[in-house]
């Protein structure tokens, strides 16, 4: 938007902070060279948009907005004399691409000083060249070393990631071994016993009649129900008790594997109904042997199965072998998230997971996404560990007007009312030094602002801190369309 242009002042532009230390030659070409344009209320110019001038308030108001998703959020709004906006890093020149940074507006007719970007690039290496090129090293230096802690934070949570995944999958791997090596000493005494069975006076039909006895029994095992320790407890004492009764020794040491298979008195009724007497305290062996079988193959199998899913987890996590902008699933990428940290959750927090599984795939880069979950829940951990350890995590996924929510949610002590405005900020942290960089919600928030264009804000009361990602669920003018996940 132009401005209605005005005469230029040397005196006035003089008698501005920014250029008070210039001498009535360099005032007189600032004039020349620049103009004074009068603005009505309304839009200056528009963030994003290609940076061609140099703006320095001569009097009014002037408003400063960024752009968070579909909103303009203002970050500044001020009066003072000889604040500037616009092209400040003209003097960089091709280097940076040289767009306005945010929007600026005015509130009530204000007057500027406005300078074309070529021209206060040229004015500043031409009369401050060694402020030029430490501005210039600030610049790319900062932009460096923001680039390299960046990278070191995502390894450090890589690591962190490395080490609880390698003490998960230690855990069912070495349940395996160990049911493995259990289960080669049941098999062996099993046929050991089948050996001896076998070399008895037993007839044929009542060989017929413990194998199907076995066979009923194999298929109970796998439609155990799960019992409460009380109930568990009663049913263990009344399975014991029948043993004794039936002459069949050490049933104090049988009952526990029975009741954990789902046998109860009346199966073992059934079981007596169906051999002779004699065989009976045989029969009750094999069908033990035949019951630890069964369970320690179900241990083998639900370890291998956790096995795999964390190792899903990871290849989800990474996005490994995936495009890097696709469709994408929030839950599948939450659900991944959650299982990688669930060691640094832990067991004395409960997650719970409060999802609208009828939310559509979001365009999304998904490995960026999961390093947003990551740094979320790894600070409502640290806020919950901090308050005691024990609490809640709440993840909610839901529709807000035109965008998906993902809202994490801690019974932590909450985020001060003072330092509220200063958590995106780079390098701030209140963890303890050696716990935290400083740089989680600041990467959080450029991936989900800056590349997703979508917003993070936070709500916190002590007890109640909700972090909140709003996601359009449309790609955005700029981007080249996502691929649909397989």
């Amino acid at each position: 938007m132009s401005g209605q242009p005005m005469p230029c002042d040397a005196e006035e532009i003089g008698s501005l902070f920014l250029f008070e230390k210039l001498s009535p030659e360099q005032l007189g070409r600032l004039c020349a060279e620049g103009q004074v344009q009068r603005f009505e209320p309304g839009p200056v110019y528009t963030e994003g948009e290609p940076a061609t001038c140099f703006y320095v308030m001569l009097e009014g108001t002037v408003v400063l907005y960024r752009r968070v998703g579909t909103d303009d959020v203002e970050v500044t709004r001020t009066s003072q004399r000889g604040v500037y906006a616009g092209a400040m890093q003209a003097y960089i020149g091709d280097r940076v691409r040289q767009v306005y940074n945010n929007s600026m507006r005015v509130t009530e007719p204000t007057r500027f000083f406005v300078l074309p970007a070529d021209t206060f690039a040229g004015i500043m290496q031409e009369w401050f060249p060694m402020a030029v090129h430490l501005l210039e090293g600030l610049f790319f230096g900062a932009k460096n070393t923001q680039r390299m802690v960046g990278q070191r934070e995502r390894l450090l949570a890589l690591g962190s990631l490395s080490a609880g995944l390698t003490h998960e999958l230690n855990n069912p791997a070495a349940a395996a071994v160990r049911a493995t090596a259990t289960l080669q000493e049941r098999v062996a005494k099993m046929r050991h016993k089948l050996s001896i069975i076998s070399a008895g006076t037993y007839s044929r039909e009542a060989l017929a009649d413990l194998i199907e006895i076995q066979e009923r029994t194999a298929e109970r095992v796998a439609k155990a129900p799960t019992l409460s320790p009380l109930e568990a407890s009663d049913r263990e004492d009344a399975v014991s008790d029948w043993l004794d009764d039936h002459g069949i020794p050490d049933g104090w040491r049988l009952a526990p594997t029975f009741v954990q298979a789902g046998l109860d008195p009346d199966w073992l009724d059934q079981v007596a109904a169906a051999v002779d007497e004699e065989i009976l305290p045989g029969a009750i062996g094999w069908l033990n042997y035949t019951v630890e079988t069964e369970l320690l193959m179900d241990e083998i199998k639900d370890s291998t199965t956790r096995i795999s899913q964390l190792v899903d987890a990871a290849k989800q996590y990474s996005q490994l072998d995936r495009a890097p902008y696709r469709m994408a699933d929030v839950h599948e990428l939450l659900d991944s998230t959650l299982l990688m940290l669930s060691g640094k959750i832990g067991q004395r927090i409960k997650v719970v997971k409060d999802y609208d599984r009828t939310l559509p795939k979001i365009p999304a880069y998904p490995a960026e996404l999961n390093q947003v979950w990551t740094n979320l829940i790894d600070n409502a951990v640290a806020a919950i560990n901090s308050a005691g350890g024990e609490g809640a995590l709440t993840v909610r996924t839901g529709l807000d007007h035109d965008r998906l929510l993902v809202e994490f949610r801690d019974t932590g002590p909450g985020v001060a009312p003072e330092i509220r405005d200063r958590i995106f900020d780079p390098f701030f942290t209140t963890k303890p030094v050696g716990e935290g960089t400083g740089l989680g919600l600041d990467i959080s928030w450029r991936i989900v602002v800056n590349k997703h264009h979508g917003s993070l804000q936070v709500e916190s009361v002590p007890g109640d801190t909700r972090f909140q990602v709003l996601l359009p669920l449309t790609a955005a003018e700029d981007e080249t369309a996502p691929e649909e996940s397989a």
